[in-house]
């Protein structure tokens, strides 16, 4: 089913993103997190893969897996990292004939030890271009990516959501935030695309800290504030596992709670492929 066709019905949606497993162990994992999270009947669910489009073959294969074994409604991740024109093709006629309706277009990451990104001569420097491309050929349901402190390589706000703007008119009917941890700098990214003529829904991306080793890693990668009350409790229990989660899965509950509140038309959640804290998090908005 067409993601956007669960927007006719569903005042809100909750879906949860994977990666493929990297080796044996990890899959023994992801099955009895997938199995756990199954149990609290996600909207849908999104497959990425890594930098430079590596592991594409396996985010291909658990795509299929878990839409057509499992019976999740399933949107493929897929960025313009090193894909000519007919490379596209030629991977989404594979998604198109194994029943897949759902695709998130991106530029996509540098790969692995490199800084910039290169387009392909064949292929496409933005996202948006993709999403042309693929509206042009194809008829899946698009969605692509907001960013509320802005996409780093973006002069500035104005500038992001020029290129949003460019990205839905291109096709995508609906997008997703890289994670945040401060609710105003969504409500303003809203705000600010609403302005811009952005009608479509803008889901919440949510991951709850529930490590101290996450907290660089977070900045680092998506360059988000994280409020300095957290910063300063998990920096006073930094050697304490257990209160460093609580205090994370404190927050993510309240940040959650905060957003459905604002009027947030559902969340979506990267799990990291683990299901402990996703699973926390979202029982405990159901009980309210």
């Amino acid at each position: 089913m067409k993601i956007t066709e669960l927007f006719k019905t569903d005042q809100r949606t909750y879906s949860f993103e994977f990666f493929p497993p990297k080796d044996e162990i990890s899959a023994v994992d992801f099955g009895i997190n997938v199995g756990t999270l199954l149990k609290l009947a996600p909207s849908f669910v999104t497959v990425t893969y890594g930098a430079g489009g590596s592991n594409q073959e396996r985010t291909f294969a658990l795509v299929d897996y878990l839409n057509n074994k499992i019976g999740l409604n399933t949107m493929a991740h897929y960025t313009c990292v090193n894909a000519s024109k007919e490379k596209i093709r030629t991977d989404l006629m594979w998604l198109k004939e194994h029943g897949i309706e759902n695709l998130m277009v991106l530029r996509g990451d540098p790969p692995k030890g490199e800084t910039v990104f290169k387009v392909h001569p064949e292929g496409f420097a933005y996202a948006s271009d993709l999403a042309a491309f693929v509206r042009s050929e194809f008829d899946f349901c698009l969605g692509g990516a907001a960013y509320p402190e802005k996409h780093p390589e973006a002069l500035d706000l104005d500038a992001d959501i020029a290129s949003l703007k460019k990205k839905v008119d291109a096709g995508c009917e609906f997008l997703m935030t890289q994670l945040f941890f401060n609710n105003e700098r969504y409500l303003e990214l809203v705000k600010r695309a609403r302005v811009a003529g952005i009608e479509c829904r803008i889901i919440p991306g949510i991951i709850p800290l529930t490590a101290y080793s996450q907290i660089e890693r977070f900045t680092r990668m998506s360059q988000t504030e994280i409020p300095e009350g957290v910063l300063d409790r998990m920096e006073s229990y930094k050697d304490q596992p257990q209160k460093i989660y609580q205090i994370g899965m404190d927050f993510a509950v309240s940040q959650c709670r905060d957003l459905l509140m604002m009027g947030a038309p559902g969340l979506h959640f990267y799990t990291l492929n683990k299901s402990r804290a996703t699973v926390e998090i979202f029982e405990t908005l159901q009980r309210g």
